[in-house]
């Protein structure tokens, strides 16, 4: 499972981490929330990859048989490596080439709370929360967490459905796996 999973994670790591380069240098010509679509479209597609591995892992290593949890530890290990990818990606940008580039995403933050009308105190509490996050972030380890928590449930979701629709358990005596024989007894 290690070379499959490796494999795939890689893959997939390389894809989102490559894309989601070049969609941050359409960020301003598309906008803002065109962009974070299109980025979690990337994340999606790039992440079909898990089914790939999962497929792969269940055909030539476990003989076309699976079972929702290995093929559950499968997915996930690629969806953790292809995370770490993204995040490592990230990272370089965000340190090297953009340090601001979060800056319009605060300021933005902190206008839609000036624009809600609220109290001066309560504004002021709110305004003083978003500046400290965008303090927070500029550590690296905070901006790895966020980071990280950016493609992985996308890569849970996909790891889930995956594991379901390819699991596979041990043929009967009939010749059919035990996941379609249930399933026909409970369709008659």
């Amino acid at each position: 499972m290690k070379k499959i999973v490796l494999i795939f994670g890689l893959i997939s790591g390389l894809i989102v981490s490559i894309l989601m380069g070049c969609t941050l240098l359409l960020a301003d010509r598309i906008g803002s929330g065109h962009s974070m679509a299109l980025g979690y479209t990337i994340m999606v597609a790039s992440f079909l990859l898990i089914y790939f591995g999962i497929r792969s892992y269940r055909d030539n290593v476990l003989l076309g048989r699976i079972s929702f949890g290995r093929a559950f530890a499968c997915g996930i290990l690629i969806a953790l490596i292809a995370t770490v990818c993204y995040v490592a990606m990230w990272e370089i940008l965000y340190f090297n080439f953009m340090p601001h580039f979060m800056d319009g995403y605060f300021a933005a933050q902190v206008r839609r709370v000036q624009a809600a009308g609220l109290d001066s105190a309560a504004t002021a509490a709110q305004v003083a929360a978003i500046l400290r996050s965008q303090q927070a972030y500029q550590n690296p380890l905070v901006n790895m967490a966020y980071t990280f928590m950016e493609p992985l449930p996308v890569g849970l979701l996909v790891t889930l459905i995956s594991a379901a629709v390819l699991r596979r358990g041990a043929p009967t005596q009939g010749g059919e796996s035990t996941d379609r024989a249930s399933a026909s007894t409970r369709l008659a």
